[in-house]
């Protein structure tokens, strides 16, 4: 008996052993994923989609582009996985921002908290814009612009119909097209300037929507 409690030692400490390799494993690849997704942002954002390429965004990465093929087949596949990571952060980010406001909330309060929500995401992740709203969108990242559109879309009428109470549904969905369309022409200026003059730039979109909403919502707290 004792020479068989001898013979099954080895193997019961050589278990977590064999578990911890495949972690480890994954762990490195989720960092070299990491890494290129990251080289993709940079390369994506200096290029543009079309002119971007494999042997660039592995140049960038450091590695070899046959490290780079190893995780993705083509450049088509980066972007995918990027903007797959990047819709999935945006739509948490969004939803904070346009939630239904307090009645109580003045109009620069509540169009000034969902702005800088809104510019936080697309200054610290240029590349979604890039990807996005760039005349080459890749095929799949197409239709999730398309559902992504249509559920800010729907985030700000909810958040519009909680300022324009009794408003009708048309004027709700119209008034919301144009805030979309004004902050999406604002973000390009915002994303092509830096330090003090985006921040003015941000500003000005502030003030666009505020003086386009104030005749819609009528007296609220807060105003002057």
């Amino acid at each position: 008996m004792s020479d068989t409690s001898e013979k099954e030692q080895p193997q019961q400490t050589g278990q977590p052993q064999e578990k911890e390799q495949p972690r480890r494993r994954q762990a490195r690849g989720e960092r070299r994923i990491a890494q290129l997704l990251e080289a993709a942002a940079r390369v994506f954002c200096t290029t543009g989609y079309t002119a971007a390429s494999t042997n660039a965004i592995a140049r960038e990465a450091g590695v070899s582009p046959g490290t780079l093929y190893q995780f993705f087949p083509n450049k088509e596949a980066i972007a995918i996985e990027l903007g797959d990571r990047l819709v999935h952060e945006m739509r948490a980010a969004y939803g904070e921002a346009l939630g239904p406001v307090d009645p109580a909330t003045p109009l620069e309060q509540a169009i000034g908290s969902a702005i800088d929500r809104f510019m936080t995401f697309n200054t610290e992740h240029p590349v979604f814009f890039a990807l996005m709203h760039g005349p080459d969108i890749p095929g799949r990242m197409a239709e999730q612009h398309d559902q992504l559109h249509a559920t800010v879309l729907g985030r700000i009428e909810g958040l519009l119909a909680s300022l324009m109470p009794g408003a009708a549904p048309a004027d709700v969905t119209r008034t919301a097209h144009v805030c979309l369309g004004v902050y999406k022409a604002g973000l390009e200026l915002v994303l092509a300037h830096g330090g003090a003059e985006r921040a003015a730039y941000v500003q000005e979109i502030k003030d666009v929507l505020i003086r386009y909403l104030e005749p819609l919502v009528g007296d609220r707290p807060g105003r002057t």
